[in-house]
């Protein structure tokens, strides 16, 4: 048996959690005594230059001796976070008056930022004083 075939058979139970660019997949797999274990991937798209794309992945495995101290935790965090900031989200992205910056207003942006280097390396000289 191949080793594709292996893991599609351990993979027992799945859930998947489409967020934006990252998608995160639940997996429940079985170990090779048979007792289960959870997988949880954070996938997440980028595109190159080309036009093509490619993922990036990053896995953690949770087995049934960490769950409650992983949950305890996990619960821990986003009510702290809840009861710091609220349920909304605070974004640039997620406001309503967002705009994406464009080449243009970075081009801007860079133009004015030389204006101001130059400006703040003049020194007045009184010829005078020469």
């Amino acid at each position: 048996m191949s080793e594709n075939d292996m893991m599609e058979q351990e993979e027992i139970y799945s859930k998947v959690l489409r967020a934006g660019r990252r998608t995160y997949f639940f997996d429940v797999r079985a170990t090779r005594a048979g007792d289960y274990y959870l997988t949880i991937t954070e996938s997440k798209k980028f595109t190159n230059d080309d036009g093509s794309f490619h993922y990036k992945k990053h896995k953690i495995y949770l087995y049934k001796e960490d769950f409650a101290s992983f949950k305890e935790n996990v619960d821990e965090m986003i009510d702290y976070i809840i009861n710091e900031k609220g349920e909304e989200v605070i974004s640039e992205r997620h406001q309503k008056d967002f705009k994406k910056e464009t080449e243009t207003d970075v081009i801007q942006s860079e133009d004015d930022d030389e204006k101001k280097k130059s400006s703040e390396s003049f020194t007045d000289i009184n010829f005078e004083d020469i």
